[in-house]
């Protein structure tokens, strides 16, 4: 590109040496725009939109002592907890999702969520899964039964209720999300909080740990 530049600079301008200081600057120009477009961190490693727009939400949370892992693998499998969250008013694995707004969603029976045309059951045994799962390794590891509360944050598409729990699911808006988990009695005391929180740390690992 800054070759073309200084070419045309150069004809343009009936000067060479306006046309390499046209191709200088444009050589600038088109690195800092790539610098700006492109992460160092390959984008499997990234929090999509939707994970991002939770976890600005969650972090609202903090003063209201909940906390929060973000990315947590499930050992032995590909799956993915986006977050868990611990606090006063229990555990809860979201998963965030980010649909096409130009589809509907609807629900059949309570037991039956589809995106358009696409049902969307296989994503939501997936979320209940790994809210089961994490909460065996966490049960083990405190040597006590952690009932943790699976939900799908969605965004994009218009959701017309407020929250639906579709096969063991909470589906919801992801606006929702705080509300969600604030709006619930208060269930586990400030060590309870730690002392889970610090066990999920320790058997769920981070899916993307820092080099």
């Amino acid at each position: 590109m800054s070759v073309g530049v200084g070419v045309l600079a150069g004809i343009l301008l009936a000067s060479w040496q306006l046309g390499f200081t046209a191709a200088v600057i444009a050589a600038i120009v088109d690195t800092v725009l790539r610098a700006r477009s492109n992460s160092s961190v390959p984008a499997w490693r990234r929090a999509s939109v939707a994970e991002r727009r939770t976890e600005v939400q969650l972090r609202r949370l903090e003063r209201g002592g909940y906390r929060t892992l973000h990315a947590r693998a499930i050992p032995g499998s590909e799956a993915q907890i986006d977050h868990l969250v611990v606090g006063p008013t229990g555990v809860y694995a979201v998963d965030s999702e980010k649909w096409d707004k130009r589809l509907p969603v609807r629900v059949q029976s309570h037991r039956k969520l589809f995106h358009g045309p696409f049902n969307q059951k296989p994503r939501l045994d997936e979320a209940r899964w790994e809210a089961s799962q994490a909460s065996e390794l966490i049960g083990a590891e405190l040597g006590r039964e952690i009932s943790i509360v699976p939900s799908l944050a969605i965004y994009g598409p218009a959701i017309p209720w407020k929250v639906l729990n579709v096969r063991e699911v909470d589906v919801f808006d992801g606006s929702r999300v705080r509300k969600w988990i604030t709006k619930r009695e208060r269930s586990l005391t400030d060590a309870e909080i730690e002392s889970i929180y610090e066990a999920a740390a320790r058997v769920l690992p981070a899916r993307y740990p820092e080099s």
